[in-house]
């Protein structure tokens, strides 16, 4: 079974749309807070409801305009529920504040290079960061393990980063101690 879609005749949404157009769009530049573009696309919206629906042009009320307002009104209503439901969009400026992913060989080489390294370390310097760094221990808890002071921890720890910054070149230790990622080379 077809049925027939019946429409609103030009002539009568031309003449819709001159006699209430400016009308609509005051009152939806009302409730879209001034925003221009989102008021025209909702003012054409609503036309298109009254182009879709000519049932309503044979209403008992003279004028077309509170249905035209009412039908505005719930298309601003509906956009606005719409709009806050979805997430929020994001500039091109915060693109350019994250940071790019991290490329997984990268990390797989810079942690190859850093076990060589460590590997390198005499075993006093190593076993301190074995339990430090690898381990997660604390300075004290790396000497009671290790049967040495703390103040030797320290000691060791610092030593051994040095020489790993001067093995791992583009490498520094950072303020805290951690071996921090390569640093970028100095152009040329």
């Amino acid at each position: 079974m077809t049925t027939a879609t019946t429409t609103t005749d030009e002539r009568a949404l031309k003449e819709l749309q001159r006699e209430h157009g400016g009308a609509l769009l005051a009152f939806l530049l009302g409730l879209t807070h001034g925003d221009r573009q989102r008021a025209e696309d909702l003012v054409q919206e609503t036309l298109v409801r009254a182009w879709l629906h000519p049932e309503a042009f044979d209403s008992p009320y003279e004028s077309m305009r509170p249905w035209l307002f009412t039908v505005a009104r719930r298309l601003a209503i509906d956009a606005r529920r719409a709009r806050l439901s979805r997430p929020a969009e994001t500039g091109d400026g915060m693109l350019a504040l994250t940071a790019a992913p991290a490329d997984p060989t990268e990390s797989c080489d810079a942690a190859l290079d850093v076990r060589a390294a460590v590997r390198g370390l005499s075993p006093e310097h190593r076993a301190v960061l074995v339990r430090l760094y690898f381990h997660g221990l604390t300075v004290n808890e790396a000497a009671a393990d290790l049967g040495i002071p703390a103040g030797t921890v320290k000691s060791r720890s610092h030593y051994a980063l040095r020489q790993l910054g001067h093995r791992l070149p583009g490498y520094r230790p950072s303020r805290r101690g951690t071996v921090a990622r390569p640093t970028a080379a100095a152009p040329q």
